[in-house]
């Protein structure tokens, strides 16, 4: 199995842990009311044309009882949107959101992190460390660079996906980039414990993460996108294959 990478952020300092500490308590209302928003939540920012479109890996979790499709759109190119998306990670690049709850209080990453850009299928992105020989961690399962990609996660390898996470990035006119994410959730009662942190980590908190995750998305490829050495190129794009796929 591949290994997780160590984290290529610094601790905070006691000044910026408060300051995150605050950051989080503001998110307690959202994360609180947010089941009661679910109609509106689980197609945050996306068209009636995309929540119906077919995202990568929509059969593999054929149960799932959460089904999310959210999207922003962002003022830079594919290529300067796709570097943000690989390096995410739980002490990688982090996930641009509620640091002190996503990323170990480690702050996320705001320039772009070299050793995290070469993405292959078979990579691990954590969400989390390992708990109780549970992997928190999705793993890549297709992906076509600076187009689309797809992570699968089972809590042991030998059982079938109870989750996936898709991406797809669409060129738009005058160097934009319309991004749209799909996250699919089985709650397997089965197994209750596992059941019920899904539950609660789906239904009340991943509505603000995600939401803040893709404004920080844009806020980080916008910023590059303004930079002259950016304006025309390419930066850290892997060239783009065909496709590379592990599920069928």
């Amino acid at each position: 199995m591949p290994e997780l990478q160590p984290s290529a952020v610094a601790f905070p300092s006691p000044a910026a842990k408060r300051s995150l500490v605050l950051d989080t308590l503001g998110a307690v209302p959202i994360w609180a009311v947010t089941p009661m928003l679910r109609p509106w939540h689980m197609r945050w920012g996306a068209t009636k044309a995309e929540v119906a479109a077919r995202m990568p890996g929509d059969d593999v979790v054929p149960r799932a009882r959460f089904n999310a499709t959210r999207a922003i759109t962002v003022a830079a190119t594919p290529e300067q949107v796709w570097p943000w998306i690989v390096q995410l990670g739980y002490r990688r690049g982090g996930f641009y959101t509620y640091d002190l709850v996503d990323n170990a209080g480690e702050r996320s990453a705001d320039r772009i992190v070299d050793k995290y850009q070469h993405i292959e299928v078979g990579d691990l992105i954590p969400m989390f460390h390992e708990s109780h020989g549970l992997a928190i961690a999705y793993e890549v399962d297709s992906l076509q660079s600076n187009d689309w990609m797809l992570w699968v996660h089972r809590p042991h390898a030998d059982e079938p996906a109870d989750s996936t996470w898709s991406w797809r990035l669409t060129s738009l006119p005058d160097r934009g980039t319309r991004l749209v994410t799909r996250m699919k959730q089985d709650y397997r009662w089965r197994t209750p414990r596992l059941a019920a942190f899904n539950l609660i980590l789906m239904e009340f908190g991943d509505f603000a993460m995600e939401r803040r995750m893709l404004k920080g998305i844009r806020t980080r490829a916008e910023s590059l996108a303004r930079r002259p050495e950016f304006t025309s190129g390419k930066p850290h794009a892997r060239p783009g294959p065909s496709a590379f796929r592990k599920h069928c």
